[in-house]
């Protein structure tokens, strides 16, 4: 059956609350049935709190779009662009994101648990108060980013580009930076407990207050002791030989 254009711009309405989306006519009526978009060319305009949960998005472009808080659990969104785009408080837990492209994109509060973002070049995008917990971001390059207060327990970072990253005030337990880029990162005041920073290089880092309670820098590059102070850890934190940090105060976290 053949729709008109004023009925695919009623249903694209319906759908996404008066959105205004540059797709393919095919990807109309695809997306409008809940099926997969095969070919999707772009997206743009509002559509706060949209639902595309589970949807295939492989390279759509986000371009100028506002999508706050929209639900894009488990979508595939592998080699997609965020251009200039605003998806504060959006949910893309679980979302496959490698390969993907983020260039002045808002992600505040954004959730990624447990989603697959290896390779996603994200230069100086906004993830403060975002969650990693569970995510794989191994080969990131989150350099310039600003992760103050995320929380990526679990997460991992390894071989990743974190070169002058924010990352102040996060909750990192148990997360892994092996062989990561962390060169004039700021991890002040973050919780590297039990983390493992293996062959990472910390040239210029900023670890005040950070916590280091069974984290392993062992082999890593350019660590010196006045990077450490102000840093806590246990018995069981491994450091490059000669180095050496206080324990940690009962009751820190």
């Amino acid at each position: 059956m053949t729709l008109s254009i004023d009925r695919f711009e009623n249903l694209i309405a319906a759908l996404c609350g008066a959105a205004a989306l540059g797709l393919a006519a095919s990807a109309h009526a695809a997306l409008i049935e809940g099926q997969d978009v095969p070919r999707l060319v772009s997206f743009g305009g509002s559509c706060p709190n949209c639902g595309l949960s589970g949807r295939r998005l492989v390279g759509a472009k986000f371009i100028g779009a506002n999508f706050d808080g929209a639900s894009l659990v488990g979508a595939d969104l592998r080699g997609a662009s965020f251009i200039g785009s605003n998806f504060t408080g959006a949910d893309l837990t679980k979302a496959d994101i490698r390969g993907a492209t983020m260039h002045g994109a808002n992600f505040m509060l954004a959730k990624f648990a447990d989603a697959k973002l290896e390779g996603l070049d994200a230069h100086a995008v906004n993830f403060v108060n975002a969650s990693f917990s569970g995510a794989d971001a191994s080969q990131i390059d989150l350099s310039f980013s600003n992760l103050t207060h995320a929380d990526a327990e679990d997460a991992h970072f390894d071989g990743g580009v974190l070169t002058h990253a924010v990352l102040a005030d996060g909750r990192f337990q148990r997360a892994t930076f092996r062989d990561a880029k962390l060169e004039g990162a700021n991890l002040a005041a973050a919780d590297l407990s039990n983390a493992d920073l293996r062959g990472a290089d910390l040239a210029g880092a900023i670890l005040a207050g950070a916590t280091l309670t069974g984290a392993n820098f062992a082999g890593a590059h350019n660590l010196t002791q006045h990077q450490l102070e102000g840093t806590c850890g246990d018995s069981r934190t491994r450091l490059p030989a000669g180095l050496s940090t206080p324990p940690c105060p009962r009751g820190r976290r």
